[in-house]
């Protein structure tokens, strides 16, 4: 893979927006907005222009004091500072139909309320190394996109797709419905990692290592799988654990 440092520097810089009408125009110009913060209170014609551009474009925002504001910036914020996501999200409706008309066999990790952000770097680098698909993340409860997990990413954040969707449930029953199986890695079964085949079109679902994978998404799996552990600690970070299993998938398909 080929990575130009000098334009990820430049990429990487920038990403925030301060002031009511430059995130309104940012918002307007399409920019992927990976945070938003509204001063608690804040009120006025343009303020409710903002609000009215986020029902718009399906768009969240956290109210917080000026403190924390004042905190993220010293410049004149006027109340409202957002952050432009270094990278363009993407859509696996997109995606899947894409992977199988170049005759592959879909490999997708699903990164269920993975908040580190350097786990998110470490995992993009996992799986761009691996040739994997495509990575799903939630809009809500998941890791933003910064810097941080872009240099742990070695740059893979800007080259394998990252979908960001409202609802992992709905997109899980898209992919089964797509012919792709879901395997959960996940410590709540007998059955190792080994015992999946992992050749036919796949989705793994990875969860945070505090709360592991939400329920609603284990109901929807095919195969349930944990890694086996032997020693004192009994646990791995889960940028880890996403290595050893997505390997384990490319070594079954003889990649």
């Amino acid at each position: 893979m080929s990575f130009n440092n000098n334009n990820s520097a430049k990429r990487e810089s920038n990403q925030m927006v301060f002031g009511i009408r430059a995130v309104i125009e940012a918002i307007k110009a399409g920019k992927e907005i990976e945070a938003l913060y509204i001063q608690r209170g804040l009120s006025g014609g343009l303020v409710m222009e903002l609000k009215s551009l986020l029902q718009e474009y399906n768009l969240s925002a956290q109210q917080v004091p000026v403190e924390k504001l004042d905190r993220i910036t010293t410049k004149n914020h006027q109340g409202v500072i957002g952050v432009i996501s270094p990278i363009t999200y993407q859509k696996i409706e997109d995606i899947i139909p894409q992977v199988f008309e170049a005759g592959k066999v879909p490999l997708v990790l699903v990164l269920d309320s993975i908040t580190d952000v350097r786990n998110m770097g470490a995992i993009a680098r996992t799986a761009e190394c691996a040739g994997v698909d495509a990575i799903v993340i939630p809009s809500k409860g998941s890791a933003q996109i910064t810097p941080d997990a872009i240099k742990t990413s070695a740059g893979a954040l800007f080259t394998i797709p990252v979908c960001r969707h409202d609802n992992l449930v709905q997109t899980v029953k898209f992919l089964q419905e797509s012919g792709l199986q879901v395997v959960c890695c996940t410590e709540k079964t007998n059955d190792t990692i080994y015992q999946v085949d992992y050749t036919p079109p796949t989705v793994i679902i990875m969860g945070s290592e505090d709360e592991g994978i939400r329920n609603e998404l284990i109901r929807h799996a095919e195969h349930l799988a944990k890694i086996p552990m032997f020693g004192e600690i009994a646990s791995l970070n889960v940028s880890v654990s996403t290595a050893v299993i997505v390997y384990e998938a490319i070594r079954q398909r003889g990649l």
